[in-house]
């Protein structure tokens, strides 16, 4: 990282923003990122903490490495708005490192990201990522692998969305890879970004990385993923109270959640467009068009490259003029035995990881089928028919199902082959002819 000597490892400054709202795992999230720092008295926290009167009071207030956000849960509007809210106690610290509230840290791993940072090759690296998974408990289990942001595809609304995949090769690599998109539970970046891209509290849930990723591109910033693991991420949850969930009519709130998504979505989608917003728009370093093309999407068509989709590192190769067109809309049937499932499988389920793959195993498509889905299959036939429909210039060949358990965690995959009658390419409707 070229100009970063005032970014010193030895002598630089953190701030961490974390927004936690109703979260048991902020108390032990903040222990063990101290724990594992090599250098814990030059981090500095900004915390909302969006809580409820009867949950665990906060053991920092009185560390001066702390700046706290005491916020009754009834009038927060979301993560964006408390990351917002955040960004304000910044004080000129050299890096910004934005987390959730439900994690676990490496040896080092203030050292480690600095040092990542630096040999990045860009004067405004962002390192970020969806961390590998851990089950919070007493024996707590840490996977080494490193995962990175792939494409998974558009929603209806023409958002693209996100999956973690597996960074293959990734103890060869001696820095970071480059990425597509950044994750709003794993940002690190230089200090400046605080000031120069500052978050949108306008924003509620859904786009909120896409337009972050936007707009961090084109004010010059460049995309890594980190090469090692670093932090790890509770993807379950089972333990949760969800801002939606709360931030309803029956519960007298300062606004309902359904208010705050509709202008959230609004935003969104005028920001995809390129057009132009009030507050927190694109940046004038880089156009729309070029972060296209280096990602390999069209928002308009709504579609990825196959380069994309295979998560091949970017920027993308320049395609053929008709990429669009050959990619096609696919329909995927994948049937199993419910027998041959693991134990927690239907009886206890948080969701499902389903993915479909080509023939070299590459992962092409992600689905996680929700626990309110998985219970209507629960012990009604002897096999289980899962539908997914997606978009890829690819052929689809095999499947699997990776189940999660509310109180197992990550099950074991099964796998299988796809027969040729097991997916098709959905066809328009031809215009009826007059």
């Amino acid at each position: 990282m070229d100009g970063a000597n005032n970014q010193d490892s030895l002598h630089s400054l953190i701030f961490i923003s974390i927004a936690s709202y109703r979260d048991a795992q902020l108390v032990p999230t903040i222990r063990d990122c101290l724990a594992k720092a090599k250098s814990p008295d030059r981090l500095r926290f900004g915390i909302c903490w969006q809580h409820s009167s009867d949950e665990e009071s906060l053991s920092f207030l009185d560390d001066t490495r702390f700046q706290i956000l005491d916020t009754d849960w009834r009038d927060s509007k979301g993560a964006c708005w408390a990351r917002s809210e955040i960004m304000k106690l910044w004080h000129g610290e050299d890096w910004f490192f934005q987390i959730d509230s439900h994690c676990r840290f490496a040896s080092g791993w203030d050292e480690t990201l600095i040092q990542m940072a630096r040999q990045a090759p860009s004067v405004k690296p962002i390192l970020s990522t969806y961390p590998p998974p851990f089950t919070p408990s007493e024996n707590e289990v840490f996977g080494g692998e490193p995962f990175q942001m792939a494409f998974q595809g558009f929603t209806p609304e023409g958002i693209p969305f996100m999956k973690p995949l597996a960074i293959p090769n990734w103890q060869h690599r001696d820095g970071p890879l480059r990425a597509r998109f950044l994750a709003a539970g794993f940002l690190f970046a230089p200090g400046c970004f605080v000031e120069e891209v500052p978050y949108d509290p306008d924003l509620y849930f859904i786009g909120e990385e896409a337009t972050m990723t936007l707009r961090a591109y084109t004010h010059g910033y460049d995309l890594f993923h980190p090469s090692r693991a670093v932090v790890w991420h509770d993807y379950v949850r089972a333990y949760a109270t969800r801002h939606w969930d709360d931030h309803t009519k029956a519960n007298k709130v300062t606004q309902e959640w359904g208010e705050l998504d509709l202008r959230s979505k609004e935003k969104v989608r005028l920001l995809l467009a390129g057009q132009s917003v009030e507050s927190h728009g694109l940046g004038s370093v880089r156009t729309l068009k070029e972060y296209e093309d280096y990602a390999g999407l069209s928002f308009s068509l709504r579609k990825g490259q196959n380069y994309t989709l295979l998560s091949e590192e970017p920027p993308n190769p320049e395609p053929p003029p008709d990429w669009a067109e050959q990619i096609y809309p696919w329909m995927v049937r994948i049937t199993v035995d419910a027998a041959a499932l693991p134990v927690g499988s239907l009886d206890d389920p948080a969701f499902w990881y389903v993915s479909v793959h080509d023939e070299e195993r590459n992962e092409i498509f992600r689905r996680d089928f929700p626990r309110a889905e998985l219970e209507t299959l629960s012990g009604k036939e002897p096999k289980i028919s899962l539908i997914c429909e997606f978009q890829s210039g690819i052929i689809p060949a095999t499947w699997s199902i990776w189940p999660v358990s509310r109180s197992r965690g990550w099950l074991q995959r099964i796998r299988g082959v796809l027969a040729e009658s097991d997916y098709t390419i959905l066809l328009e409707d031809a215009p009826e002819s007059s």
